[in-house]
């Protein structure tokens, strides 16, 4: 903390503790809840394609509700909506815990996503409001810390919690946490201005564009085809539809005119890019080290962990170099690094062993998260003030977006290349093939990051 402000500016520092409390919430409960879903499945004697809705309720909630929620920062006051965001998560993760039923745990899950839609989309924003501009960059660095943080911290946690005291532990452990940060956001954080139109929030915009987010977002999770097939059908449908309603409405969830902007619209863009590539790591990573290198399940997840705290150890660095080299060279150099890493691991030959895929992978999340430090700092700092809970909330969709593309469409590239149905059954020689041609597309994505930005910084000058 002290790196990022001077030591005489505790209220700034009390501040980013808050939002840095209310970033890290989120991400750890999508990666903790993972880890009990064994459990669960045999607490309520549930298959487990059922139990998985546990994790798929939080993030559609999540998906679907962001930029709405974002907006409706911007249009009440974000200190108001975030603090009702994280009063609705926590409320949600005793219940929880406290679940009865399978039904029931989804649900809540549900409404807990639905909170973290409000934290999400008004930490980043709120961030931005707080620190001065040219310390924006070290502050989105500390946020996409945090958030790498909770993702790491999850599965570890996780495991020793629900060995020693079940599933349920999972979840009430968090609401404590949940209620700090309640306290820590109302006694620091000074209220913003409510925007003169908060009395016309576009519920039609924001129902339509629900619908085609939460279609897409099924769609790609679903193993059926033809329901896949209609799901995205029903996605474009909504995305038509939103579009309509936003040139209709007096105050648009999204001001479609905004989207043209070269800076949010290549920012959202290679967001989206970049993080279907980081997804990608986590979803053929354990694969091939099992498949291909052979390596026992602990050591799998010690060279897996390897990612997320890198993506932590080099938040807050690349944040100040956004601020002090700009954030648009930045961007490029961390673009480059994920092109690199992906490029090296689409050609790495098995015989480099552990060391070989690591390197990479080192250089794909070092990349990464230059990237979003600098990426968040271009897009939040080229945002009128008013409207930095809305884009903060399209920011978070288009990685959420990417993340959810990564986990199935590169998941279904890995099989396709793998030559099965069944990855589990394949071969090491299959694995290996799989591996370098889904890296190879993914490098393929590196490429039109680069290409988005690189147009993106020429048309701005």
């Amino acid at each position: 903390m002290r790196s990022l402000h001077k030591t005489e500016q505790p209220a700034l520092t009390w501040s980013l503790t808050a939002l840095s409390l209310s970033m890290l919430l989120p991400s750890l409960s999508t990666s903790i809840a993972t880890v009990g879903l064994p459990s669960t499945a045999t607490a309520f004697d549930a298959p487990f394609g059922v139990v998985q809705w546990v994790v798929i309720a939080y993030l559609l909630a999540t998906t679907t509700l962001i930029v709405g929620a974002g907006r409706l920062g911007d249009t009440l006051g974000r200190r108001r909506v975030l603090l009702g965001g994280i009063a609705v998560f926590t409320v949600a993760t005793l219940l929880c815990g406290l679940a009865p039923n399978l039904p029931f745990l989804i649900a809540a899950r549900a409404v807990q996503g639905a909170g973290a839609a409000c934290m999400m989309a008004l930490t980043m924003a709120m961030a931005a409001d707080a620190v001065p501009k040219g310390r924006t960059g070290a502050a989105m660095g500390l946020l996409g810390t945090t958030s790498a943080v909770g993702t790491a911290l999850g599965p570890a946690l996780g495991g020793v919690l629900v060995g020693a005291f079940g599933w349920r532990a999972i979840f009430l452990v968090i609401v404590p946490l949940g209620v700090l940060a309640f306290a820590l956001v109302r006694q620091v954080l000074p209220g913003s201005r409510p925007s003169p139109a908060k009395s016309r929030f576009d519920a039609a915009g924001t129902a339509a564009l629900a619908i085609a987010l939460g279609a897409y977002a099924v769609a790609v999770t679903v193993g059926n085809t033809s329901l896949a097939v209609g799901l995205l059908v029903t996605a474009a449908a909504g995305l038509v539809a939103f579009v309509l309603v936003e040139r209709r409405v007096t105050a648009p969830l999204v001001d479609i005119a905004m989207v043209r902007d070269p800076v949010l619209a290549a920012g959202l863009t290679t967001s989206a890019l970049v993080s279907t590539i980081v997804m990608t790591t986590l979803v053929v990573g354990p694969f091939h080290l099992a498949g291909t290198l052979d390596l026992a399940p602990a050591l799998v997840g010690l060279v897996m962990s390897a990612g997320p705290a890198v993506s932590a150890l080099t938040g807050v660095p690349a944040g100040r170099a956004a601020d002090r080299f700009g954030s648009g060279a930045v961007v490029i150099v961390g673009l480059g690094g994920v092109l690199c890493g992906t490029a090296a691991l689409s050609v790495m030959p098995t015989g480099a062993g552990v060391l070989g895929y690591l390197l990479p992978l080192v250089t794909i999340t070092s990349g990464y998260a230059l990237f979003q430090a600098a990426n968040n700092t271009a897009v939040m700092g080229h945002v009128p003030a008013h409207q930095r809970g809305v884009v903060s909330g399209m920011l978070n969709l288009s990685r959420n977006l990417g993340l959810i593309t990564g986990a199935s469409v590169m998941g279904a590239a890995f099989a396709f290349a793998a030559g099965t149905t069944d990855v589990t059954a394949a071969t090491s020689a299959e694995l290996a093939r799989a591996t370098h041609w889904t890296f190879g597309l993914a490098a393929m994505l590196a490429v039109l990051g680069l290409a988005v930005a690189l147009v993106a910084r020429h048309r701005m000058r």
